[in-house]
């Protein structure tokens, strides 16, 4: 990936990709309203301007969306395409990283925690003009979300050793939530979005629902409540937003948020391309790699943009074998499945060596499912596999594997050649490095690795569907409550990705990973919970279905007339507040 195209070609591809697309998108007709523009009001300790209305924002992603439909998305060009057009009964306060209302603006508990009563916000309307109320609520929960027939991540949230809430209308502004049992991270967990019923009702009764709003729907037909709506989408080129005008949240002058009208995202696979665009001073943000640091910090002042530096990622890149019987030969699964030989894998990816190659030095070796940015689950006692390239040999010969033949390769007891094939997406430049590095120190192991970037939809689609793989290199996004990654460390999860959906577990390990974290949903006591979910991560830290390599820093650029943009690592704090910061005349 980071390799140029001959320079003809790639400034023939840049420009169409790139630049033409800008010619064909005009800047909104309406005129910026710098009211009460310079007084500022203070949110958790963070200073705001009171913004104005206007402007145009310029993003870029990777990749095309899978799917319109948040239900059955997985991958994050699907949910970065349509987030921010739904919205949940709650949502995270990104300073405190607790859950405050959004859709329901209050609630409260009876009966210990199993009651639950939510009041939702009046006047909030859907992008058609109809208005939400708690019909919508119990519409998206108990036919959708808790639909048997409708597969999804968000049922595997809200499940308790088998249980699911009963989710009913009070009245049109009341709903209530019965529990099986206590369930601590409820409120995060009623983050999920929101959708129409008036909309929708009808695809789920024919049995379509999980066919709708495709990438092919028109974007008028995409009705939620979020601050903005799709209103174009060209495949391979970009996605359009325009700000809705109706959206419930207001600023301290009373004017409705967010600030800014347009929106546009470029799809550019290659990072190199929105390196240049940025620098073009064509894009308002660009999430910095340890490459591009250097010249990029330099050129701040000159270019008019700011560097954050926000830490080390959430998330880490790991490597997946693929645990899943039926879908792999069986001398590949025995091999697999067994403990020792992940441990020499482990052992043979070199994690300093990766986070100075591929991240400039930027980085932090990853052991455990959680990173250094995760102070309250992170544990430096969780077991580490450290760079070893003769403990990795001895794992491998004590089970078995060893150069019969004299080919330079090894052969398991049976004969078969130590090989498989390992996927990344192949518009990740770091991911793809890092499949080179480790392909390398592999082979000096004796193992034959046949890497293969593939389209990022592509590699999806082998890894969530048809499982029509040996490994992968790929990352998972961070949630602030452990029950957000259930449906990962759960062995019936979807997202369980070494062998998703089992009926029962397939280890005694996995087993006692369900127990903590049924247990762990259950315990009220915050200390409590934290302990619990510490259990569970040193588990999966041991067995290491999932071989974490490295957590890069986010350091993300911004463009400086870009105003009230506070970044963190969970996201943008108080987005809607952004504001295109225009000159006078």
């Amino acid at each position: 990936m980071k390799t140029l195209k001959p320079l003809a070609i790639f400034l023939f591809c840049f420009i169409a990709a790139v630049l033409l697309p800008l010619l064909f998108i005009p800047e909104p007709s309406g005129k910026s309203e710098n009211y009460n523009l310079g007084k500022t009001v203070n949110l958790d300790n963070v200073t705001f301007q009171i913004g104005c209305y206007g402007g145009t924002l310029y993003t870029a992603t990777s990749s095309d969306p899978k799917t319109f439909n948040l239900v059955m998305a997985h991958e994050t060009s699907s949910t970065e395409a349509v987030g921010e057009l739904f919205e949940g009964l709650t949502e995270v306060d990104l300073k405190t990283l607790k859950p405050r209302g959004a859709l329901a603006e209050s609630w409260e508990f009876k009966d210990n925690g199993l009651k639950w009563i939510f009041h939702l916000r009046k006047g909030v309307k859907w992008f058609d003009g109809k208005e939400f109320t708690a019909d919508d609520v119990v519409f998206t929960y108990n036919q959708i979300y808790f639909n048997p027939k409708i597969p999804n991540s968000t049922k595997d949230m809200f499940l308790i050793d088998g249980k699911l809430p009963k989710v009913k209308k009070i009245d049109k502004y009341t709903v209530e939530f019965d529990l099986p049992e206590p369930f601590a991270p409820l409120l995060y967990s009623l983050s999920a979005p929101i959708f129409p019923k008036h909309v929708l009702e009808e695809a789920v009764k024919s049995g379509k629902f999980m066919e709708t709003w495709t990438v092919s729907t028109p974007p008028e037909k995409l009705i939620g409540t979020g601050p903005y709506k799709l209103v174009k989408y060209v495949p391979g080129q970009y996605l359009v937003y325009e700000r809705n005008r109706d959206y419930w949240k207001k600023d301290e002058a009373e004017k409705t948020l967010p600030y800014i009208d347009k929106k546009i995202k470029f799809i550019l696979p290659d990072q190199n391309t929105q390196l240049l665009k940025f620098k073009a001073g064509e894009l308002d943000f660009y999430g910095v790699r340890g490459d591009d640091f250097p010249e990029l910090k330099s050129g701040e002042k000159k270019g008019n943009y700011t560097i954050y530096n926000l830490g080390p990622s959430l998330s880490a890149d790991f490597i997946c074998f693929n645990q899943k019987k039926e879908a792999i030969p069986d001398w590949k699964w025995k091999l697999f499945t067994n403990r020792k030989f992940r441990w020499a894998i482990s052992h043979a990816v070199d994690r300093k060596g990766i986070i100075l190659t591929v991240y400039n030095g930027l980085g932090y070796p990853v052991y455990s499912p959680v990173t250094p940015a995760n102070k309250l689950y992170y544990d430096p006692d969780y077991p580490k596999f450290l760079y070893n390239l003769e403990k990795a040999k001895k794992l491998l010969e004590e089970i078995g594997l060893k150069d019969r033949n004299g080919d330079g390769w090894l052969e398991t007891p049976d004969g078969h050649k130590v090989e498989f094939n390992l996927l990344t997406n192949s518009n990740n430049p770091s991911r793809v490095q890092i499949g080179a590095i480790i392909k390398y120190d592999l082979k000096k192991l004796g193992i034959d690795v046949h890497f293969q970037p593939l389209d990022f939809n592509n590699l999806v689609e082998k890894l969530l569907h048809t499982h029509d793989f040996d490994a992968v290199i790929i990352g998972l996004t961070g949630s602030i409550d452990p029950n957000g990654g259930r449906n990962v460390w759960m062995s019936s999860g979807q997202l369980h990705m070494w062998n998703p959906n089992q009926k029962k577990p397939a280890t005694e390990w996995e087993a006692e990973i369900d127990r903590l974290f049924e247990e762990g949903a259950r315990e009220l006591d915050f200390k409590k919970r934290i302990e619990i979910y510490k259990k569970a991560y040193w588990i999966i830290s041991y067995e290491q279905p999932l071989i974490y390599i490295a957590a890069p820093l986010v350091l993300e650029a911004a463009r400086n007339r870009v105003k009230n943009f506070f970044p963190t690592v969970w996201g943008t704090y108080e987005s809607e507040r952004m504001f295109i910061r225009r000159l006078k005349g």
